[in-house]
């Protein structure tokens, strides 16, 4: 291979210099190697982005809302449920309904990245629909 004689510190039109130097082959080879290193960027990327995806898909809805709302939904059954305490329901339920939209967009925008349905990716995922009370 061709030995090539550069500045320590590289421009971008330096480095084309540099790269003009070398014979066919060498271009070739030097072709290769960036593209290499481009899919491995990539890649890389794409695995760290799928990493925080499944992270964010991962998270469940906080203990205590999750308590709270259950407690009123069996006050609601038994019928004891007091106005103030149908409006803390209401104000759950919107959050949860909240918490489980951006659950699903993060499943969808995974899907997509893995090129599979939505419903292949919970099968995969091993993730059921949320049930409501």
């Amino acid at each position: 291979m061709s030995m090539v004689q550069v500045q320590a510190q590289l421009s971008f039109d330096d480095l084309l210099k540099a790269v003009e130097q070398f014979n066919s082959y060498e271009l070739e080879q030097l072709i290769f190697r960036v593209l290499a290193m481009q899919i491995q960027r990539q890649v890389s990327l794409a695995s760290h982005h799928e990493y925080k995806l499944l992270l964010k898909i991962g998270q469940q809805i906080p203990k205590d809302i999750q308590t709270r709302y259950d407690e009123l939904i069996a006050k609601r059954l038994a019928e004891t449920l007091t106005t103030h305490e149908y409006q803390e329901l209401l104000t759950l339920t919107e959050q949860i309904e909240q918490f489980e939209t951006k659950r699903v967009k993060t499943l969808a925008e995974l899907a997509q990245l893995r090129q599979i349905s939505l419903g292949q990716l919970m099968n995969e995922l091993n993730i059921q629909p949320p049930t409501y009370a």
